[in-house]
């Protein structure tokens, strides 16, 4: 159960989030992408109560969770098709330059029940990448991924602040990033 939280998140600011076990962290995510409503209090985007304007602000974020959410008789670049063509138009010459960015062009065909868990985290990777928006919430991104993928997560990361995007990352561990970093810790 969260209580008390309170912080701001502003352009160019990575925000990690990390404590115990059962202490809320994914629950806070999924509150913030509008999946839960709170108990109490109010997510604001922009000043704004998020209810008040959820089409609006759906188009600015992307979720990730702790699993990589894909369908495993679809292809990975049939995955990416649909869920970004949820969000907004998006070409195969895109997605499959999306794929090659995250390190799994050579996967696009292939369905995602064949693909390894570290592939399959960087396919979802790659959809929040081609998602294009400003908020990016992500919990425990860094699962399932080789050194190679961590430190192309970490470059991502990086580039998303460093170009004024906001991230909120659960993480048990800490995070390897040179950006502006602010923390919150949730206990029990």
């Amino acid at each position: 159960m969260l209580r008390g939280v309170s912080f701001a998140a502003r352009p160019g600011c990575l925000l990690h989030v990390h404590g115990p076990n059962g202490t809320g962290k994914t629950t806070l995510l999924r509150v913030l992408c509008g999946l839960l409503r709170p108990e109490s209090g109010v997510v604001r985007w922009g000043g704004e109560a998020i209810e008040t304007i959820r089409s609006d602000y759906q188009r600015t974020m992307t979720y990730a969770s702790h699993e990589a959410a894909l369908k495993g008789d679809l292809t990975a670049l049939e995955n990416l098709r649909y869920a970004v063509g949820l969000k907004r138009r998006v070409t195969d010459t895109e997605l499959r330059a999306t794929l090659e960015r995250t390190g799994v062009a050579a996967c696009a065909d292939l369905p995602a029940r064949v693909l390894s868990a570290g592939q399959r985290r960087r396919v979802a990777m790659a959809r929040v990448l081609a998602m294009q928006a400003t908020l990016w919430l992500l919990d425990e991104p860094y699962t399932n991924l080789d050194a190679k993928g961590g430190e192309l997560l970490t470059a991502l990361l990086d580039a998303h602040v460093g170009a004024g995007g906001i991230a909120l990352v659960v993480a048990h561990h800490a995070l390897p990033l040179t950006g502006a970093i602010a923390r919150l810790e949730l206990s029990a």
